[in-house]
């Protein structure tokens, strides 16, 4: 089986050398797509070996760029596709865990472990959505919206998401529920080297919407 990690990024020039550095020790094929970075980001990659750079000359959103990195991989022959955030919050030592659920299962969700770190109005927010989720496409989740995720090739042309901005990790689940896929849940580490960073009020407001849109589309 050939399995391929994609990382999207933007502005993650601190982070991403570490990110990749871990993730080499569990899989060969890496593929980093740089959604139109700003910072160093693009001089950083340089300097890494024996992984392959997409790069988006303008910064296309996280649902785009993930896009493009699974359909490079699907490309190269890829049977199974792990997702990742290249901030450093998902510990990639987690990867062989994602891999062997695919064995049984069409797509595996990280599910974040509880933590006081992630501000209250953001947890409430991903507790509605997350319940949303169930009541519209009868897929139960601690959480929908964690971006470290696995997928077999064949599950990844069953949820391609039209989305390319963060609700991309709703529509995802959406159309897994749509397409009566086989899936599971893991229990992950979060790591919160910044300030924490995820889906606002606003943006939740809107996944909402689109939820209501995609179960009546």
């Amino acid at each position: 089986m050939k399995s391929f990690v994609v990382i999207p990024i933007y502005n993650e020039g601190k982070h991403i050398q570490k990110v990749i550095s871990e993730t080499r020790k569990y899989v060969d094929n890496i593929v980093v797509v740089d959604d139109g970075s700003k910072d160093n980001t693009k001089e950083t990659l340089k300097e890494i070996q024996e992984i392959t750079v997409l790069t988006h000359i303008v910064n296309l959103w996280k649902g785009s760029a993930l896009k493009t990195g699974c359909e490079y991989a699907k490309k190269e022959g890829a049977n199974k596709i792990v997702v990742l955030d290249g901030d450093g919050q998902h510990d990639p030592k987690e990867i062989p865990y994602f891999l062997n659920k695919l064995d049984n299962h069409d797509i595996v969700f990280g599910c974040r472990k509880r933590s006081n770190v992630m501000p209250f109005v953001f947890r409430f927010g991903n507790w509605f959505l997350t319940k949303t989720i169930e009541n519209l496409f009868k897929i139960k989740l601690n959480d929908t919206q964690g971006g470290y995720r696995a997928f077999t090739v064949d599950a990844y042309d069953k949820i391609k998401w039209q989305s390319t901005d963060y609700s991309v990790e709703s529509e995802m689940i959406a159309n897994t529920g749509k397409a009566g896929l086989n899936y599971t849940e893991i229990s992950i580490e979060t790591i919160y080297n910044d300030k924490y960073k995820g889906t606002t009020i606003i943006d939740g407001f809107k996944i909402f919407l689109k939820m209501i849109n995609w179960r009546l589309g």
